[in-house]
């Protein structure tokens, strides 16, 4: 019989984390994104993380109260003037920041989540994101190669979710939070509602239980 997952408060698997770890952040600016785990990190002692997500919130809001709180040496994402904190700090020099296409970025972490040692693509030929990346070429095109994205942890935000851990995503809330749980060693997800196992259609899942370690219900405040 398949086991339950385990479920655990905010708390409980803020304390799963430690400092250094390498961070997938589900979402895409505030939709989809796991505002509760985000806010209990931010007021614990954990730092010097590697944040691969998206963007990096707005000044003082969701992975902006990292930004903030010093907690991030490292940022991997397609966009950050989202956050102006941000950019300062890392003209700064105190943040290094990796932007990524969000294509190629999606397309890193499938890789990552699927065993792929990289890929190739057209995306970046001749700009300064790929200056310093393989490139090779195939039918007279140049291609950029890729390496897959991969993580130690994965935080994310499901609308519902069974007592087994498989997920159901909120229309575009969906976004990046698949990929990530494949593409991380261990899966952090905070859930609007947990249900009896076997109660959700199987059209209906999109994450299946096997990329799913933690269960976290929202608090009131945080969906």
């Amino acid at each position: 019989m398949i086991p339950l997952v385990k479920i655990m408060s905010m708390q409980e698997a803020v304390c799963c984390l430690h400092a250094q770890s390498s961070i997938m952040v589900g979402g895409f600016g505030n939709i989809g994104n796991p505002k509760g785990l985000i806010n209990k990190i931010a007021d614990s002692d954990l730092s010097e993380l590697t944040v691969i997500a998206n963007d990096l919130g707005t000044p003082n809001v969701g992975l902006g109260r990292w930004v903030r709180g010093g907690k991030i040496t490292k940022a991997i994402g397609t966009y950050f003037t989202y956050n102006p904190e941000a950019a300062q700090l890392y003209y700064e020099k105190k943040l290094e920041l990796e932007m990524v296409p969000q294509g190629t970025f999606a397309e890193a972490m499938r890789a990552g989540g699927s065993g792929i040692g990289g890929f190739y693509t057209q995306v970046g030929v001749g700009t300064e994101l790929t200056k310093d990346a393989e490139i090779r070429e195939f039918d007279g095109k140049a291609y950029v190669f890729v390496r897959p994205l991969r993580a130690d942890f994965a935080l994310l935000h499901a609308k519902k979710a069974d007592e087994r851990g498989n997920l159901v995503y909120d229309k575009t809330a969906r976004n990046f939070n698949p990929l990530m749980a494949m593409a991380a060693k261990y899966t952090i997800v905070e859930v609007e509602e947990i249900v009896p196992a076997g109660s959700l259609s199987p059209e209906e899942i999109v994450t299946p239980f096997i990329f799913v370690d933690v269960l976290v219900p929202v608090e009131r405040g945080d969906a």
